[in-house]
């Protein structure tokens, strides 16, 4: 039982940022293709909304983790 929640910990808790990443990075680049003036600021948002999402993963596996060795 608690391999099963490990599993769900890190496998749901990797596909929600993985789609948003996927979701963001896609309008960014739609975003840059029609106003490429603008891509500064679209990379600078972009990125820092990449760094939140990653960490929702690490939070993700760090409840697996935890859930492993506790």
């Amino acid at each position: 039982m608690k391999e099963l929640a490990i599993a769900l910990a890190i496998g749901l808790g990797a596909i929600g940022p993985g789609i948003g990443i996927g979701i963001a990075a896609g309008q960014a680049f739609n975003a840059i293709g029609r106003n490429p003036e603008a891509a500064p600021v679209i990379q600078t948002n972009l990125i820092l909304g990449l760094a939140f999402a990653e960490a929702i993963a690490i939070y993700a596996l760090l409840v697996s983790l935890l859930i492993k060795f506790v």
